[in-house]
């Protein structure tokens, strides 16, 4: 058998095979998660409300945004933990592409951290640094970088959303 007859045949077996593949190893952009719920931030200027993306899961919450090129305007992430996470855990920016606002929410859903993020230029994970807020924390919203300064966001600010059980609570 020639060359390029191998090539052909390995390519007719392998195409097929590629249907059985998860559609995340076919595309980079693929988003974690396709499930989108509305939060909203109250603020001293009033009630704001974003469209997220719930990343509930460890595996979920792995993968966040890294490989997107964008993320719409009015878009987020939401990542929700089963119980308090310590201030010393945050997050990193390991392969994604996008600067982000980050803000770390207490179990009450109010703000306790707000940062900036900017994308890590390294392919070296460890050279990656970690955005930690210094105070525990139940979840996470990641935004556009500018986001939370554009709509006058501060930290005491509540976030409500079904994924952090609906209302603000009193603080």
């Amino acid at each position: 058998m020639t060359l390029t007859r191998r090539r052909l045949l390995g390519a007719s077996l392998a195409l097929p095979a590629a249907f059985f593949l998860p559609s995340s190893w076919l595309r980079a952009e693929t988003p974690a998660v396709t499930d989108r719920h509305t939060a909203v931030i109250h603020t001293k200027n009033g009630p704001q409300r974003l469209e997220v993306e719930i990343a509930d899961t460890p595996a979920r919450r792995e993968r966040g945004l890294m490989g997107r090129r964008q993320l719409g305007e009015g878009h987020g992430m939401l990542f929700v933990y089963g119980q308090t996470q310590p201030g010393s855990s945050g997050f990193w920016m390991y392969r994604t592409l996008i600067a982000l606002d980050i803000a770390f929410i207490d179990g009450d859903g109010r703000i306790v951290s707000l940062q900036t993020m900017p994308p890590c230029a390294s392919a070296n994970a460890p050279q990656c640094p970690v955005y930690a807020p210094g105070a525990p924390y139940q979840a996470a919203l990641e935004v556009n970088a500018g986001y939370f300064a554009r709509h006058g966001m501060t930290i005491g600010d509540c976030v409500s959303a079904a994924a952090l059980s609906g209302q603000c609570r009193a603080g």
